[in-house]
């Protein structure tokens, strides 16, 4: 199959891929290196401790060139193209990268793989909103799309998968960054957590869902005064407009007033969440942080708020309490529990 990769520069998309190469020492691998020089891959080899033996670099960014290669040699398992945006053939108009000559090439690697029965992972650069460089139809020609996501200035990495023909979607796997490459973490839930014993306020645990997996991350806020007359509000990791809302609903149900003050959000280790379970997380640190009070040690929170305050069941309840369980989280509020905003911020401190 054709598997494009996509991710943010220096998000370590080229170090994965060199891991898969060295994992397959025994077979020989073709790797299209056409943003790198062979001699800055031989770097990042030596710097994994790769020899790079089964690595046959290719520095020819022409894709016609590239396919009669794959096909004089039988001894390829594995192509690599580093990256797709590189490519350019003359059947095509336009410079490498622009809109005719990726949907061609793509298509021309997509056929020759499936005549050779050679798997191709194919490197592709992201727009600013987050989304592969390139017409959509790049992503319905091939057979699978993941995205390495994380903070570059963080130590973890997420695999997601956002399309996959041939199986399903809901796995993702979870990395720590090194200088050997990148290392899975196999409890991710307890890097994610403050390790500070002594608790402090604006700071509330959330369980959210990645593919079939349940994550404990430490949702932090930070309220101050504000020095203009409008108040900021700024995130890492979270919807600004999100925020918005919740802090409405606050504002509205629970009667707290933020409109003289500066709201910080964000969520620790870099990751960012999508999972609307993290909203009560959220309002509970948002409390916290205005009260100066911590909230009650041992509490895991989550669960969907709604506009007239009430907390919305979400996917997935019992594996989440259960990974809360699992590391010590005593006092776990959910909509199993409560079906109010207000009901939970009275069960989450002393």
């Amino acid at each position: 199959q054709v598997v494009l990769i996509g991710g943010e520069p220096g998000i370590g998309k080229s170090t994965i891929l060199t891991q898969v190469a060295k994992s397959m020492s025994n077979l020989q691998v073709l790797y299209l290196c056409g943003e790198e020089s062979p001699q800055q891959i031989k770097v990042r080899s030596n710097r994994m401790d790769y020899s790079g033996e089964n690595l046959n670099l290719f520095a020819d960014t022409n894709v016609d060139t590239l396919i009669a290669t794959l096909e004089s040699r039988e001894d390829i398992k594995l192509a690599i193209i580093d990256s797709v945006q590189t490519l350019y053939s003359q059947d095509f108009t336009g410079i490498a990268g622009s809109v005719s000559q990726l949907r061609g090439c793509t298509q021309k690697i997509t056929m020759a793989a499936k005549k050779l029965n050679i798997p191709v992972v194919l490197v592709g650069h992201i727009t600013k909103g987050g989304e592969i460089a390139g017409p959509k139809i790049l992503e319905h020609i091939i057979d699978t799309v993941l995205y390495l996501e994380g903070d570059s200035q963080q130590m973890f990495r997420i695999l997601r998968t956002t399309k996959n023909r041939f199986g399903p979607i809901s796995e993702v796997g979870i990395f720590e960054m090194r200088g050997e490459g990148m290392v899975e973490v196999k409890n991710p839930s307890e890097i994610f957590l403050e390790q500070s014993e002594k608790p402090s306020s604006g700071s509330c645990v959330t369980a959210i869902m990645e593919g079939y997996r349940a994550l404990l991350i430490e949702v932090q806020v930070l309220t101050t005064s504000t020095s203009f007359g409008y108040p900021r509000r700024t995130t890492s990791g979270f919807s600004a407009n999100r925020l918005q809302v919740l802090m409405a609903i606050l504002e509205k149900r629970y009667k707290l007033d933020f409109s003289s003050y500066d709201v910080y959000l964000s969520v620790v280790g870099g990751m960012s969440i999508r999972d609307y379970a993290a909203d009560l997380s959220v309002c509970m640190a948002l409390v916290s942080s205005m009260r100066d009070t911590p909230v009650k040690k041992g509490t895991v929170a989550f669960g969907e708020c709604g506009l007239s305050g009430e907390l919305r069941k979400v996917i997935s309840q019992e594996a989440r309490e259960k990974e809360a369980k699992n590391l010590g989280f005593a006092n776990i509020i959910s909509p199993n529990k409560v079906k109010s905003i207000t009901q939970a911020i009275k069960l989450g401190f002393e």
